[in-house]
């Protein structure tokens, strides 16, 4: 695996390294890529996630924590310069695959630290059973792009002031408080952060490409898409019904109806869940239209399976979610 590296050594704002990662999609890569930045702090949130349900904005825009939104789906996360962000590029586009080649590959470098690290059967690392660190992924340009934080240290105070996750989600996970459920690896180990970022690229890379100048001015372009305001924030248009639930194995999954006559006019689905595939494209444009009963949606959705848009979500599931 080769590791990508910046002509300077200069910190930029977090949407320049997502547009690093689809660059690196467009190079001529002959191998896996990888490389690790960090951030004044940011909140970043999942492509199909509500800004207003994840994120306490107030407090952010007050503390001057920045907001952005991503391309992969999964949940909302806090980063600052004492967590280290983790970027995995490959040409592979088999989810399971690449998402466990690369959660193991990590699994296996805490555990040549002494950590007793594993991985949980959705997204997350542990060390003792407890989250250091939690992974995103999507597809573009044909390769799979995995990414991730890794907790060095972490005000977990300010960490659980600037996300507002549902109690539902706390409580489907049997947790408090974002604070219980995570650990950092300065509780496991001695090594300093610069000396663990030595040590991760060490171990997982056996040689380095850098960019150009050139290339940084490419990825500048790239980064202006996710500057755009209705990126970031979303239209989010009136719904007239809104459903909710949290399902094991899926994430948190919302969906929104504009119901008129009992007719659906329009759905958006939302939620902190992973897509596959293209979901306005392969379900919501399916449903608009549909009549609001449950005879009905199931017509429209029975040639479709949602396992391959929305990662472990069967259509049974959504139709239920959608008319109960």
């Amino acid at each position: 695996m080769n590791y990508l590296q910046l002509p300077e050594n200069e910190q930029h704002i977090l949407p320049f390294y997502l547009a690093m990662e689809e660059y690196a999609t467009r190079l001529a890569m002959s191998d896996d890529v990888f490389f690790m930045w960090q951030v004044t702090p940011t909140v970043i949130f999942g492509r199909n996630q509500v800004i207003q349900n994840e994120v306490n904005i107030d407090f952010c825009r007050s503390q001057g924590i920045a907001m952005y939104r991503r391309k992969s789906g999964g949940g909302c996360v806090f980063a600052d310069e004492n967590n280290v962000m983790m970027s995995y590029i490959t040409r592979s586009s088999n989810v399971d695959h690449t998402f466990a080649r690369y959660t193991r590959s990590v699994v296996d470098m805490l555990r040549t630290l002494g950590l007793n690290a594993d991985d949980n059967n959705r997204n997350d690392i542990l060390i003792d059973g407890r989250k250091v660190s939690g992974n995103a992924f999507y597809h573009t340009n044909g390769c799979s792009i995995v990414h991730g934080t890794m907790l060095y240290d972490a005000d977990t105070t300010l960490m659980a002031s600037a996300l507002s996750p549902s109690r539902e989600k706390l409580a489907a996970k049997g947790i408090a408080s974002v604070q219980s459920r995570i650990t950092t690896l300065h509780e496991h180990t001695d090594m300093s952060l610069e000396q663990f970022k030595d040590y991760a690229r060490k171990h997982l890379c056996e040689s380095s490409i850098t960019l150009t100048a050139t290339d940084v001015e490419k990825i500048h372009e790239i980064e202006k898409t996710y500057l755009e305001q209705d990126f970031i924030f979303g239209s989010n248009p009136p719904f007239s019904i809104r459903k909710h639930k949290y399902l094991d194995g899926v994430g948190e999954v919302e969906v929104r109806l504009d119901v008129k006559h009992n007719k659906i006019k329009r759905v958006a689905i939302m939620g902190d869940f992973f897509a596959l595939g293209n979901v306005e494209q392969e379900i919501e444009q399916r449903l608009a239209g549909t009549e609001f009963d449950n005879n009905a949606v199931c017509e429209a959705l029975q040639t479709v399976d949602c396992s391959k848009i929305i990662l472990n979500l069967n259509t049974e599931q959504l139709i239920n979610l959608i008319t109960e």
